[in-house]
């Protein structure tokens, strides 16, 4: 045996095999995708009254709009996730 050659395996053609079941990728699930949560609004007392620009309500103005299009969207992918598609609708009994 010392004079033979090493013996090479191939894996390639194995390697789709391998790694649907090693490297497969979990589903999403809904705890993968959040919900937003709001900004926290300022206080009263939070504001110095100075005339700041930006104002501490005007930053929580710009999260609250970031806010509602981020809660707009979260819906909207819930719906999708959540409405029934062709294949998983169960069949109407005749």
């Amino acid at each position: 045996m010392s004079g033979s050659a090493p013996r090479v395996i191939n894996l390639y053609w194995a390697l789709p095999a391998l790694t649907k079941r090693v490297f497969a990728v979990p589903r999403a699930t809904s705890s993968d995708d959040p919900q937003p949560q709001p900004p926290v609004q300022p206080d009263l007392d939070d504001c110095c009254h100075s005339g700041c620009n930006p104002c501490v309500f005007d930053l929580y103005d710009a999260a609250l709009e970031r806010y509602r299009s981020a809660l707009a969207e979260w819906q909207e992918r819930q719906a999708r996730h959540a409405a029934p598609t062709r294949q998983n609708r169960p069949r109407a009994r005749r």
